[in-house]
């Protein structure tokens, strides 16, 4: 499991260097899963290695939001301060991702058309 680890840890490690490098505006670890999804698709299938980790860090994905959920707690007030642009700003991303989802999906569950239609002529 140990080599399946250092995998995951080289990518996101790498993703930070491109984005440091390239001055990206993404996080780091964003490039990283993408060098890792490109990695996977070469290979064709993902190692039974790196699947057992995966599966491990996934098990314990409750034990990732301790430090994010102490964090909003100390900063209760200054979150409480700001509540209504933060309302705002998660209402708002929420209304753009479901209408952006919703256009995506007619216009990829549109027929293709070939030409066949005979109301043009």
């Amino acid at each position: 499991m140990l080599p399946s680890l250092t995998v995951l840890l080289l990518c996101q490690l790498a993703g930070e260097v491109v984005v440091r490098l390239l001055g990206l505006p993404l996080p780091g670890p964003v490039i990283g899963m993408v060098i890792l999804f490109l990695g996977l698709v070469v290979r064709g299938r993902v190692p039974a290695g790196l699947d057992q980790a995966v599966k491990a860090i996934l098990g314990n994905f409750a034990l990732l939001f301790i430090p994010a959920s102490v964090g909003v707690m100390v900063h209760l007030g200054a979150i409480w301060t700001e509540a209504l642009p933060i309302a705002a700003a998660v209402l708002g991303s929420t209304i753009l991702t479901i209408v952006a989802t919703g256009r995506l999906m007619q216009a990829l569950s549109k027929p293709p058309d070939n030409g066949t239609d005979k109301d043009r002529a």
